[in-house]
């Protein structure tokens, strides 16, 4: 479909690979624009009756790509003081979500189900796009992490009504709040990970096939009730996820945190220097409620 994602649709099954191999499928601006648009194409596509999504090459995907983080401590950064003011994640581009979450969360919105077949690395914003598939495939030996938290962050791609409802709250907790490495069978013992087994693509498209061969109009009004079922607030959970990221971008503590990875070298944060955002209606609605 573009130099970032190829679609080959067969028998109602749409194969969706990610096919920036060489960067182990990092997120870039393209990558995150790609998935946005093939996902929202393959939702209008009435032929398409299952997605199966994988990446080519050692990885599904790494995450976000690390010249972004680059890019931010740079004397081009896009976090001026003007662009801290008007708080860049918490308006709305795509529904509920903003423009990255929408990368994931257009997976969810799709009106068929979705199987992720996951390898190799599957971290940060590559972790949050595995979760936004109906089901997970993965290897035993893959390399899961919430790492955002590593780089002064805060998982905000959707992930987080989701990883909420698939696993425990307090080993959801630790690993956001630790953003450690755990993996593929750990996954499917905290809830992450559907199945585990050697070759998850393969195992992933057979499952496709079989549903495939289902009632079209009853596997969409399955997922329907799915989706009304789980995400009553889910918007409510996307605006907080960009608010509180909004909040971190506005203070020191990030750039600390990005500048010490990039050099390799320990951090050195400053303790209760945190600068809020300024708050927005929905803002002051969601932390009465809180």
């Amino acid at each position: 479909m573009n130099e970032r994602i190829s679609v080959n649709i067969t028998d109602g099954v749409a194969d969706v690979r990610l096919t920036r191999g060489d960067k182990l499928n990092a997120l870039d601006k393209q990558m995150l624009v790609a998935l946005g648009e093939t996902g929202a194409a393959l939702g209008a596509d009435k032929n398409v009756r299952v997605v199966v999504i994988s990446g080519e090459g050692k990885a599904f995907c790494a995450g976000l790509d690390k010249s972004t983080f680059g890019l931010l401590v740079s004397d081009d950064s896009p976090l001026n003081d003007q662009s801290k003011e008007q708080g860049m994640l918490e308006p709305r581009t795509h529904g509920i979500a903003n423009h990255p979450q929408y990368a994931t969360w257009v997976w969810r919105e799709l009106p068929v189900p979705v199987i992720a077949a996951v390898h190799g690395a599957a971290v940060g914003g590559g972790f949050q796009l595995m979760l936004g598939a109906d089901m997970r495939y993965v290897t035993p030996d893959a390399r899961l992490s919430v790492m955002e938290v590593n780089w002064g962050l805060v998982p905000d791609m959707g992930g987080t009504p989701i990883m909420c409802r698939l696993a425990r709250e307090d080993i959801v907790r630790e690993l956001v709040y630790t953003g450690r490495l755990f993996s593929g069978t750990e996954a499917l013992e905290y809830g992450f990970a559907t199945r585990v087994m050697s070759d998850p693509l393969t195992a992933a498209l057979e499952t496709a096939r079989e549903i495939a061969g289902k009632s079209p109009d009853a596997i969409r009004a399955n997922k329907r009730i799915f989706q009304a079922a789980n995400y009553a607030n889910a918007a409510d959970a996307l605006l907080r996820e960009s608010i509180e990221q909004d909040r971190i971008i506005a203070g020191e503590n990030l750039m600390e945190a990005i500048s010490s990875n990039m050099a390799e070298r320990p951090p050195k944060f400053t303790d209760w220097e945190f600068v809020e955002a300024p708050k927005t209606e929905a803002d002051t609605s969601l932390l009465d409620n809180m």
